[in-house]
């Protein structure tokens, strides 16, 4: 083993004590640390085989984390995986379609945000409540179906 690889492996330790990461986010990290490519296929290797690098735990880990904490929906939490490096074909395997799950993030966000909200006028929030949806994922049909039950709700409860 060189100093060489001996340093990838303890940057890559250093980093995964912070937050679990995939191959691809190990391997750019190392690049911008000015590591060659054959040091950070090893170390990638080495962490795989000791089990630190796991992209299918990771995925699982994520797509709880986006659909229970961020509340995003089905294309929120695979845009989200994407951009921590996750393979499409992991992602794929791990997250499946489900609008009904959909609506009952959205509407579980809805009834979260309309607490803060609820001193502004009905317009201003319907449009922070669309706007906040849109940016978590959710389709514009899921958008109107949740936000006109919302507001049918309001309205009866004044």
């Amino acid at each position: 083993m060189t100093g060489l690889d001996d340093k990838a492996k303890q940057y890559s330790l250093k980093l995964l004590s912070y937050k679990g990461r995939s191959e691809k986010e190990l391997e750019e990290r190392l690049k911008k640390k000015g590591i060659t490519g054959d040091v950070i296929s090893s170390t990638i290797i080495y962490l795989k085989n000791i089990g630190l690098v796991n992209d299918m735990s990771l995925a699982e880990t994520l797509k709880r984390e986006a659909l229970t904490h961020k509340m995003l929906s089905y294309f929120g939490a695979r845009n989200f995986m994407l951009r921590r490096g996750i393979p499409k074909s992991i992602i794929d395997s791990v997250l499946s379609r489900d609008d009904n799950a959909d609506i009952e993030n959205a509407i579980k966000l809805v009834d979260r945000k309309l607490r803060i909200l609820g001193t502004y006028p009905a317009d201003t929030a319907k449009r922070r409540l669309y706007n906040l949806l849109v940016r978590r994922g959710y389709s514009s049909g899921t958008i109107m179906k949740v936000l006109k039950e919302k507001m049918m709700r309001e309205e009866d409860e004044t």
